[in-house]
């Protein structure tokens, strides 16, 4: 979840579990409460996590940096508690989609670094903040298709580029470890990556499927293949004694 720290709520956008369900998953909201026990005692009744965006930016102290004059809101808690479930889940070898800072959070906790601010960072950079109306695809990304994410794509669209909606003023630097870059917008900014260990479901994406799942075949097919990978690691860990 995110926390609206004026009014100390924790909330999160209905997108996101409206596509989980859609697809046969049964979403489950995790507050930001970063005590280990809790995290664990919680995980171990999940089958994948879902790491949502956010209207927050990574601390930069994550990765070594001060703060850039553009750098927004910090949450310590939603740093935190990210950075807790993703050390979790790797334990655990769990399923994992990765949604803008969410894949952002990802690439950090792997070691990696972020982009503070692509309007002042990034020369010939192109627009990344859409603005209204959110679902609207923006501009194009190609995708590896190579990746698991390109094996999503229909046949006559992995020859081209895929539109793609935008909200982030954040990106990634430089790729963290057992990552790899899968998608790239023509400025060069990473839009998606992967672990690279052919037994990990581990995918980051910069764009947000969640708002588009209902009219766009792919961003449909990502949480499809999320769920049923989330399904098939459940009946794993139960046959070999994982899960009970």
């Amino acid at each position: 979840m995110r926390l609206e720290i004026e009014t100390r709520r924790f909330y999160l956008g209905r997108d996101y579990c409206e596509a989980v369900e859609a697809v046969g998953g049964l979403p489950v909201h995790v507050p930001l409460i970063p005590e280990e026990g809790y995290i664990s005692t919680l995980l171990d009744s999940l089958d994948g996590i879902l790491l949502p965006g956010c209207d927050s930016d990574v601390d930069p102290a994550y990765y070594g940096e001060d703060p850039h004059p553009k750098l927004k809101r910090v949450v310590p808690e939603k740093d935190s508690t990210d950075m807790l479930i993703l050390s979790k889940a790797e334990e655990r070898k769990m399923p994992v989609l990765a949604i803008c800072y969410g894949m952002q959070v990802l690439n950090v906790s792997r070691g990696g670094n972020l982009i503070q601010d692509i309007g002042a960072q990034v020369d010939g950079s192109i627009q990344h903040e859409q603005g209204i109306p959110l679902d609207r695809n923006s501009h194009d990304v190609k995708v590896d298709g190579e990746s698991r994410l390109g094996r999503l794509l229909d046949d006559d669209v992995q020859v081209g580029p895929i539109k793609v909606n935008s909200h982030h003023h954040q990106a990634i630097r430089n790729v963290g470890r057992d990552l790899r870059a899968v998608a790239w917008a023509n400025d060069g900014i990473v839009e998606g990556i992967e672990d690279m260990r052919p037994d990990r479901f581990v995918m980051g994406l910069q764009w947000h499927p969640e708002l588009s799942w209902k009219t766009d075949e792919l961003s449909h097919a990502i949480f499809e293949n999320f769920v049923r990978t989330c399904a098939s690691s459940a009946i794993a860990g139960v046959a070999t004694g994982r899960r009970e």
